[in-house]
């Protein structure tokens, strides 16, 4: 079972408020953190230097660390949406949005994995989204999010392998929580789709990551534990 200190970033959102909530509701964890651009010490994705300095104070606060879940992503922001045609590409919107889903989280495996607990189970989980497969892609479309979604999830396989190497009872996964009632998703709920509450997503979410087995570290699971293609 996992145990010791929870920590979530990007706890200001949604999912991540809810999987706080969820987290402390469990009464099971010697503290749970929520870290966010509000939060002492506040962490920001896109500047290393806060994820360096959160790093260092978790490393003294939370030597028992067992579990990681960052529950950031960008979908559209200002206006700005998911790209229906190559012909709305714009390699600004294209950086920001790779920023946010795939070099962040890159920077925070660089500066978190090494903190994860060695004398128990720990898991390092990420939450990414089922249309980042290149297996399921049918429908074509949101070109910016797929591919960063994409390459968070070849990167986050990557981290596995690393640390697999260094912490052999230590899982590194990606996780697709369904479509949740967020912000995120809001603009693009359609009538028929199954939407979750944020609280529903968490308990799915969690249950899911109390379930794994590090043989099933660099997996890409949905909320109901099922592999997604790559």
């Amino acid at each position: 079972m996992l145990s010791g200190t929870a920590l979530v970033l990007g706890a200001s959102g949604g999912i991540g408020a809810a999987l706080v909530a969820a987290l402390q509701a469990e009464g099971r964890w010697r503290q749970v953190i929520g870290l966010s651009r509000g939060s002492l010490p506040p962490v920001d994705l896109a500047e290393e230097a806060s994820l360096a300095a959160a790093a260092a104070w978790l490393r003294a606060e939370a030597p028992d660390l067992g579990l990681v879940i960052l529950a950031t992503g960008l979908l559209h922001a200002e206006g700005q949406g998911p790209e229906k045609s190559w012909r709305q590409l714009d390699p600004a919107w294209m950086t920001r949005v790779f920023a946010v889903n795939a070099i962040g989280p890159a920077l925070a495996m660089k500066h978190l994995l090494p903190l994860l607990r060695r004398d128990g189970p720990a898991v390092f989980a990420a939450l990414s989204a089922r249309v980042g497969s290149i297996g399921d892609n049918r429908l074509g479309g949101w070109w910016s999010y797929r591919a960063s979604k994409a390459a968070l999830n070849q990167l986050l396989r990557t981290a596995a392998i690393e640390l697999q190497r260094v912490n052999l009872g230590a899982a590194c996964v990606a996780i697709h929580p369904g479509t949740v009632d967020t912000g995120l998703s809001a603009p693009f709920a359609r009538a028929g789709l199954a939407v979750q509450s944020p609280a529903e997503a968490a308990g799915r979410i969690l249950a899911v990551l109390e379930a794994l087995e590090p043989a099933q570290s660099g997996g890409f699971f949905d909320h109901r534990g099922a592999p997604i293609p790559w």
